[in-house]
C-alpha cells in the first residue's frame, strides 16, 4: 500500500517561485498567482495511477510527475482553486488516505548568514538555477523532510519578505531551500517558511 509523505496545496504561486519552477519542469508550465498541489508518495512508481486519477477527474495542468528512486512527486495546477483542491480531494479518496495521513515535515536545518563573502557566493551560484547570491546579501538556507515540502516553504518565504530565491529542491531524501536578501528581509522570510511547515504537524 502507498505511503503518503505529503499533499500540498499552493492558493497563490508566488512569481519567483513559479519561474524556478519553469527552469527544469517537463509538463505544463504554471503562471503567477496560480493555485498548485503537490503529491508525494512511496513507493514512486504508485504515483502513475494517481496521476490519471488527477487528470482524467478535473480540468488542471499536470506540471511535474517524477519517479525519484523510492519516491514518487505529482504537481499539477490551475486558475480555479476548486478544481485543485477537488483533484487533490480525489487522489487521497483513490488512496484510501487523508491530509492528516500524510508524513508531517521535519525540519533538519533551518539556518541564517549575514553578509556573504564574495567566494560563499561564488560557490553557491555555481549550483543554482534561481536568482545569483550576491557578496554582502545575507543568506536563509532551510533543509526538510520529505522533500517536497521545500515548495511551501519557498513560496510562503516569498509571499512575507522581498527576497531572492536563490534555489530550492522539492525532490530527493530531503528538500533544500536557499533565499538572499536584506537581513531584516530574510530573517521574515525564514520565520515564514519555518511557521508554514510547523503549522503542518
Amino acid at each position: 500500500m502507498a505511503e503518503l509523505r505529503s499533499a500540498i496545496f499552493i492558493d497563490q504561486l508566488q512569481p519567483q517561485t513559479m519561474c524556478y519552477l519553469g527552469t527544469w519542469i517537463r509538463g505544463r508550465l504554471p503562471r503567477s498567482g496560480v493555485a498548485a498541489a503537490v503529491i508525494e508518495i512511496s513507493p514512486g512508481l504508485d504515483i502513475e495511477p494517481l496521476t490519471d486519477v488527477a487528470i482524467k477527474h478535473t480540468r488542471l495542468e499536470p506540471g511535474i510527475l517524477v519517479v525519484e528512486r523510492q519516491f514518487g512527486y505529482l504537481e499539477f495546477h490551475s486558475r480555479s482553486t476548486a478544481a485543485v483542491r477537488s483533484a487533490i480531494h480525489a487522489v487521497l479518496e483513490a488512496l484510501g488516505a487523508t491530509v492528516a495521513d500524510a508524513t508531517p515535515p521535519a525540519i533538519l536545518a533551518s539556518k541564517l548568514i549575514s553578509r556573504l563573502d564574495h567566494q560563499h557566493a561564488f560557490l553557491i551560484n555555481r549550483n543554482k538555477l534561481g536568482s545569483m547570491a550576491l557578496p554582502g546579501e545575507s543568506l536563509y538556507v532551510l533543509e526538510t523532510q520529505p522533500a517536497s515540502y521545500a515548495i511551501l516553504a519557498v513560496n510562503e518565504a516569498e509571499k512575507a519578505a522581498r527576497i531572492k530565491v536563490v534555489d530550492y529542491r522539492m525532490i530527493g531524501a530531503t528538500g533544500r531551500v536557499y533565499v538572499t536578501g536584506d537581513e531584516s528581509e530574510v530573517r521574515a522570510a525564514g520565520e515564514a517558511a519555518t511557521a508554514a511547515l510547523e503549522a503542518i504537524r
